[in-house]
């Protein structure tokens, strides 16, 4: 096979090679940050927490209002996030902060960083959204990654339940679930006295109830990439979302660039930057070298060798050399966000930090996410109904996203045929979504179902409208599929369509709106089409479906 071909090119790999079945990576194998399950008693200690939080407004549930992440009348009002933070007694003044913000890249950055922290010894605080399995893991803490616990949590909520009740009766109720939760974090972060927290940003940045850290407690700021999501929410245009963005950037502090942008991106990016006296890192410079060399397997798990070369010296003189590094965050995006991590901690350095190169080297070494190219054991594929398949989760939701999942799959799985099993939240880009995976190639099935949206449907979108889009995207491609709205197929049972793709090799393309029954037909098509050759069945949309996938391996 071209994958072990690809996996001997490469000096520093081991002699695992065997089938990607055997990959053993997945729940139970997980690298720092840790991210906690929720049991039963953990769930009872935090009733009181979830009910209120459940009374509030939640706009990852309901959907965000045109124009409430930008800078302008319509924008989210953070003069209530201060109010309540003052009640709080001011937290956020307590802490100096790395703050992140992104279209894509922003929990893998924080992740690297974070690890990178800890590998040096100190106590970091880590906010993050949304989450997978529990609202702990939003907010991590110490020297170990771990999810703040229940028991701290709801201790620390029923501390300031008076004050919240307070804030929330001075501001007519309209106080949001985002905005409770990033008060609650900051007073945490404050009160165990961490060495440094490392804030993502929810939504854009100039508006986000994160962006009340203030000049004097920001150390650095980080851009990771400028992308359309959200892009009603944001103004309606790439421009807008640039500016919006850039409102993290706070007077004098450094600000990490990820990238690569469009040149009249970085330039808004770069302008706003100077307008606040700002010291630029642009990650992406193409001075710099970051490379991947190979993939191979350790210890059961995919890892790829790379290089990461940075030097810098304009606006700041920063320099490291990371040779032979082995990232288990797959994918030249996630290499990407590895340096970008890595300028950040060198500002870091530069301003004082200790950080030594083994540390940055072992940070991203030790670094792997739920959801994010995530390989199911063997073990939780059974689980699942799927014994012996190859199962990926990654919670892909972008046209960009969707590209660099498809790229990572072709450079690390050449040979390998692919079945999707798609959900997704109704404000994404179906279209370009489903385009990017379909000129992908080497697809067998296409399974269109449904996921609740930050535990509600009002924003899930029918497995019937992602299929007609998954429709579209296939005839203006010119492919030649079998789906379930062909004339000819239309009162054909899901057994017939199955067999009717398999016999005329083509892939089939369904809506489901079940996920149980949608993995029991990527079973089907699984097995009936790739006897000889290696399979994955990739679970994809939104991190949503990669929670479900999830909690289905947890009854």
């Amino acid at each position: 096979m071209k994958m072990l071909k690809l996996f001997r090119q490469c000096s520093v790999f081991t002699n695992r090679t065997g089938p990607i079945a055997s990959i053993r990576v997945g729940l139970l194998g997980n690298v720092e940050p840790k991210r906690g399950f929720c049991t039963s008693s953990e769930d009872s200690e935090l009733k009181d927490l979830m009910e209120y939080m459940d009374s509030l407004k939640n706009y990852e549930k309901s959907g965000v209002p045109v124009g409430a992440g930008t800078d302008s009348d319509d924008g989210f009002d953070l003069g209530r996030m201060r109010t309540l933070m003052e009640l709080l007694g001011r937290p956020h003044f307590k802490f100096k902060a790395v703050h992140i913000a992104g279209t894509k890249g922003k929990g893998s950055t924080a992740a690297f960083l974070c690890n990178i922290l800890r590998a040096e010894g100190y106590s970091v605080g880590c906010y993050t959204s949304p989450h997978i399995r529990t609202i702990r893991e939003r907010i991590t803490l110490g020297r170990s990654g771990e999810p703040v616990s229940a028991k701290a949590l709801n201790s620390l909520f029923q501390e300031n339940k008076e004050t919240l009740d307070r804030a929330i009766e001075v501001e007519n109720g309209y106080i949001s679930h985002f905005e409770v939760l990033t008060a609650l974090a900051f007073t945490l972060f404050a009160k165990e006295k961490v060495d440094l927290a490392v804030i993502e940003a929810g939504l854009g940045g100039a508006r986000d109830a994160t962006n009340v850290i203030p000049s004097s407690g920001l150390a650095t700021s980080v851009i990771t990439t400028i992308g359309e999501e959200h892009l009603a929410a944001l103004g309606g245009s790439l421009e807008s979302i640039a500016m919006a963005k850039s409102g993290i950037m706070k007077h004098g502090r450094p600000v990490v660039l990820g990238g690569p942008f469009l040149p009249h991106i970085e330039c808004i990016l770069r302008d706003k930057a100077l307008l606040m006296s700002s010291p630029v890192v642009l990650a992406s410079d193409t001075r710099n070298r970051s490379k991947i060399n190979g993939f191979s397997m350790h210890d059961g798990r995919p890892f790829q060798s790379c290089d990461i070369v940075l030097q810098l010296e304009s606006d700041l003189k920063l320099s490291i050399e990371l040779l032979d590094l082995k990232l288990y965050m797959l994918g030249s995006h996630q290499l990407q966000n590895a340096a970008t991590a890595t300028f950040a901690a060198l500002c870091l350095r530069n301003l004082g930090w200790r950080i030594s190169d083994a540390s940055i080297r072992t940070g991203l070494q030790q670094t792997h996410l739920l959801g994010r190219s995530q390989f199911l054991t063997s073990k939780e594929a059974q689980a699942l109904g799927l014994s012996g398949a190859t199962i990926l989760l990654d919670g892909a939701h972008t046209k960009e996203s969707a590209k660099a999942l498809m790229d990572t799959i072709r450079m690390t799985f050449p040979e390998s045929r692919l079945t999707l099993v798609v959900a997704m939240a109704n404000d994404k880009d179906h279209l370009g979504f489903a385009r990017e995976f379909l000129s992908g190639g080497h697809l067998e099935g296409l399974l269109c179902t449904e996921a609740n949206i930050a535990g509600g449907k009002s924003r899930t979108t029918a497995a019937s409208v992602l299929r007609n889009c998954w429709i579209q995207a296939s005839k203006e491609l010119g492919l030649d599929i079998v789906h379930d709205q062909m004339t000819e197929c239309q009162n054909f049972s899901m057994d017939q369509l199955v067999g009717l793709s398999t016999s005329e090799k083509r892939p089939l393309l369904a809506a489901v709106p079940s996920f149980p029954d949608s993995i029991k037909i990527a079973n089907q098509i699984s097995r009936g089409r790739t006897r000889d050759q290696s399979h994955i069945t990739v679970i994809t949309g939104s991190l949503h479906i990669v929670s479900l996938t999830l909690a289905t391996l947890n009854g």
